[in-house]
């Protein structure tokens, strides 16, 4: 069955009052790869009554945030899958037409800030009731942030929106650790005491804590008047999201209140993760969609499967370490291979698997050979400046996967649709097996740039490593007659990059090398990444090195430009 989405499905089950009703902005679709339906299904193996209220009506008089009533617990509020505004709005502030997570890619059925926006109904229409915030808009914007779309700093949602709790990061530990805290009621001394957590609280409260385990970083308003502040934050905050045991408490000050931010919890291990994906998804849309159009999102990954969580690739202008953490958490053989079985027997599977793939496809079950080496290293990533030597970055654990995959009954093929790390081939025959075996004719590589001053910036491998890629590339499809084509993804506006940058790598892109670029992009400043962070300073936070930013929208438009000039 579906998680209830009104009173008369509430009604269906033989319940008289809901434990927790989750709030989402995207449409409900019943699978391990959206985040409402991973939280309900895990409240639910709890033994909690949960209902999922989709894409509320916010205009109106407000009646699907009234129609299933109070829960005994919380509220849970998420923007879905994206950031709102992310959604929204493209790169150059222009209005998208189309929302991918709405039936029939409709957009305007989330509001702009949706996690302010729905907090705000449900604690002015119940005050007596906690919200909990969570999902990638609220994890990101924890702390004060670069709000591109306004051009401001903001402070830390959880001051906006009013909420009474936010979770961040993956929710499969803390969820159901902050519902057996409130079983009895809004206990704020237990709620405190949890890991991946953030709440509002006093001075009274912060000079409780032990200094020895605490940061203060500079205020809100500190940042506000000084912008190297907010960088030197931010050092902070990354380096202690990517510890593999944190233990660090992070205070910020805005006006008389402290935002509090509880250290993350430890990597899920491999039985954490399975449990997760294992729990009984109908892997479906809810039947409220029918006849309104297909979900693009859902078309999209319906039949895929993701094999693990996590990245240590820690590109500056990406927001998965900051939310999934940088350490990988791999699913089991048992638990993939569960799931591709059931995908077998979907009515309309027609034996190919659209990915099977991860944040970036190419780093299961990797990490430190030595954890104790782990357990000292304050890097953002393990692949930049270089590679460490303490990675293990051995294939064969997916190569092995992928063999079993393909031996599924059922599966005529089973593409890579993710993202390719090809600075960790290292003389692995992986590249050879994905072209042989798990290739649509297409293969998808992120080289972003080609200047080493703009790839230093970023976080990136050098140039080189795509030329070697290439020149393998082709010499392979030709030894063995594949007409296939390599994809390269680009960004343009990126800080640090300037016109002349863009012009050297359309020489060498589409001069030199002879790519026609299709996957191109505009760099849109997303909150807690030091892309964000150099846009709106001006300089490394690091190195206190200043950086030109491309910011209007017009010098933005004749970078973009030199993807198309010859």
């Amino acid at each position: 069955m579906f998680l209830p989405t009104t009173i008369k499905e509430v009604r269906a089950r033989g319940w008289d009052e809901l434990d927790v009703i989750l709030f989402t902005g995207d449409a409900y679709i019943d699978h391990p790869a959206f985040g409402a339906a991973v939280i309900g299904r895990l409240l639910e193996a709890e033994g909690y009554r949960v209902a999922i209220v989709p894409q509320p009506n916010w205009r109106d008089d407000l009646r699907d945030f009234t129609k299933l009533g109070a829960p005994r617990l919380f509220f849970g509020v998420s923007a879905g899958a994206m950031d709102s505004m992310v959604n929204h709005y493209t790169a150059n502030l222009r209005l998208r037409h189309d929302d991918a997570y709405t039936p029939g890619g409709k957009a305007g059925f989330r509001p702009d800030y949706a996690v302010t926006v729905y907090t705000q109904i449900l604690k002015r229409l119940y005050p007596h009731v906690p919200v909990v915030i969570g999902g990638i808009e609220a994890s990101l914007r924890r702390l004060t942030h670069y709000d591109y779309w306004s051009n401001t700093l903001k402070p830390s949602v959880l001051i906006e929106s009013g909420a009474d709790l936010l979770t961040y990061g993956m929710g499969e530990r803390v969820i159901p650790e902050v519902a057996r805290a409130m079983r009895n009621g809004f206990n704020a001394k237990l709620l405190r005491k949890l890991r991946q957590v953030s709440f509002v609280a006093d001075e009274a409260y912060v000079s409780r804590l032990d200094p020895a385990t605490t940061i203060r970083l500079h205020s809100f308003e500190e940042c506000r008047d000084d912008r190297r502040a907010f960088g030197d934050n931010f050092t902070v905050i990354e380096t202690q999201s990517n510890l593999l045991e944190p233990d660090v408490t992070l205070v910020e000050s805005v006006g008389d209140r402290c935002v509090v931010v509880t250290p993350p919890h430890a990597t899920l291990t491999t039985g954490e993760i399975d449990r997760s994906f294992d729990l009984p998804y109908e892997r479906a849309p809810h039947p409220r969609y029918a006849g309104k159009g297909a979900i693009p999102a859902w078309e999209m990954i319906k039949f895929s499967v993701n094999i693990h969580r996590g990245c240590f690739g820690g590109c500056s202008f990406c927001t998965i370490s900051a939310h999934q953490g940088k350490f990988i958490s791999s699913r089991s053989e048992r638990s993939v291979l569960a799931e591709v079985e059931r995908i077998v027997k979907m009515p309309d599977f027609k034996g190919y698997l659209s990915d099977v793939g991860a944040p970036s496809a190419n780093m299961y079950r990797m990490g430190g050979r030595n954890r104790d080496l782990c357990r000292q290293c304050r890097r953002p990533s393990c692949l930049h400046p270089k590679r460490c030597p303490n990675l293990d970055n051995d294939h064969r654990p997916l190569l092995d996967l992928y063999a079993r995959i393909r031996a599924v009954k059922g599966i005529k093929k089973a593409f890579i649709g993710s993202g390719i790390r090809y600075d960790l081939f290292d003389g692995s025959p992986y590249l050879e097996t994905v072209l042989k075996h798990h290739t649509s004719g297409r293969l998808k590589v992120a080289p972003e740039h080609t200047e080493e001053n703009v790839l230093r910036l970023m976080r990136k491998p050098p140039f080189a490593m795509f030329e070697a890629l290439n020149a393998d590339f082709r010499r392979f499809c030709k030894q063995e007659a594949l007409p296939y084509q390599l994809i390269p993804y680009f960004i343009s506006s990126h800080p640090g990059c300037t016109e002349r940058d863009m012009r050297a790598l359309a020489q060498k892109v589409l001069g030199k090398l002879h790519f026609t670029l299709e996957q191109v992009q505009d760099l849109t400043p997303t909150p807690m990444t030091l892309s964000s962070v150099m846009f709106y300073t001006g300089e490394n936070p690091y190195t206190h090195e200043k950086v030109c930013v491309a910011r209007s929208q017009e010098e933005k438009r004749r970078q973009k430009s030199y993807f198309f000039k010859r």
